[in-house]
């Protein structure tokens, strides 16, 4: 795909993304009488700028991110309306709404994908590969219940699963004619892909006709299934079974979506677009300085408190962790340029 289409395709993307995050966070803040100066989308210079009852509409050249400014939000206000006078279950309600917006908006993309396809998914095989070896054990019928100690509930479970499988043997627990038969070391066949051995799904399953309850319930485990994910991969970040090198920013993203949009399947575009917006919502609930979760962690320290922790050294501790989150942001995005180079 045209490089400048896929950057206007990245930028849409992203803004969209940002706006439902900070959408969140003014609209639960407008619900509590929070008062909100500023509702900017973007940072760095005013590109545009408009005014309805006290809020500036601003948007600003970098689609990097955006913010809701509040007022009394870093630092003491006598007005009643400013973040500050308000309870902490307040505080921690607009605070939480930007993620929250995030994966619903996941949920949502992942409902109108089910929804366009003509059969939601089951875990039942129904189809084996002419050269299948996990038919050793695996039957016609058995519906997958669990692979190693995951859970599956749809067809892209299977595949979630299979991800991290590697050469190790895989157990699997299935239901076989009404009951519950756990086999051990199933085998399968396997490549290598990027570096990186992966299972090659031998078989098939069924597809389920459409009811509205089906079409909720894939669309609700479509959802839960990129967030384990996304908590799975943070875990193997700190363990050390991820490389810093195998993170991707912004420049990755956007190499990304535009191999995605160039097979012009919308259905997986919107997909990344879910997994994106699921991706940012669960990275701002982790406990981290400089991101929701990080305030939120300050807040449920006021709960327990009875009162806030010193603006000032709050106002330290974010300050020291959007310096140190910028730096992994330029580490990431050299890796990124890097690949791209190499690529």
């Amino acid at each position: 795909m045209n490089l400048i289409v896929t950057i206007l395709l990245a930028v849409l993307i992203f803004g969209a993304i940002i706006m439902i995050h900070e959408l969140g966070h003014f609209l639960t803040a407008k619900a509590v009488g929070i008062a909100v100066p500023e509702f900017s989308i973007g940072m760095g210079p005013k590109l545009f700028q408009f005014t309805r009852g006290e809020t500036d509409y601003t948007l600003r050249l970098f689609p990097i991110g955006g913010y809701v400014a509040m007022e009394g939000e870093d630092e003491q206000s006598t007005d009643m309306r400013a973040f500050c006078n308000k309870k902490p279950a307040q505080k921690i309600l607009v605070i939480a709404a930007g993620a929250a917006m995030n994966l619903l908006l996941g949920l949502l993309i992942m409902l109108g994908i089910v929804c366009s396809r003509p059969v939601v998914t089951s875990t039942q095989v129904s189809y084996f590969d002419p050269a299948a070896v996990s038919s050793e054990k695996l039957q016609l019928g058995d519906e997958i219940i669990k692979i190693n100690d995951y859970k599956v509930h749809t067809a892209n479970d299977l595949i979630y699963a299979f991800v991290d499988v590697g050469t190790k043997p895989v157990q699997m627990t299935v239901r076989r004619n009404g009951e519950i038969i756990k086999l051990a070391d199933v085998p399968f066949a396997y490549e290598q892909i990027e570096g990186q051995t992966i299972v090659k799904l031998d078989f098939k399953v069924q597809g389920v006709k459409k009811t509205p309850l089906l079409v909720l319930k894939e669309s609700w485990y479509m959802t839960t299934g990129v967030v384990k994910q996304v908590w799975s991969s943070f875990g193997k970040l700190i363990t050390g079974q991820f490389e810093m090198n195998q993170l991707s920013g912004p420049v990755g993203v956007t190499q990304m979506i535009g191999e995605v949009a160039s097979t012009k399947d919308y259905s997986n575009i919107f997909l990344m677009v879910a997994f994106i917006t699921i991706n940012i919502g669960i990275f701002n609930l982790l406990p981290l300085p400089a991101l929701d979760g990080g305030r939120l962690l300050f807040l449920f320290l006021e709960l327990l408190r009875g009162k806030p922790v010193a603006p000032k050294y709050e106002g330290y501790v974010h300050a020291a962790g959007l310096f140190l989150l910028m730096g992994l942001m330029l580490i990431v995005t050299f890796n990124d340029i890097v690949r791209l180079i190499k690529g």
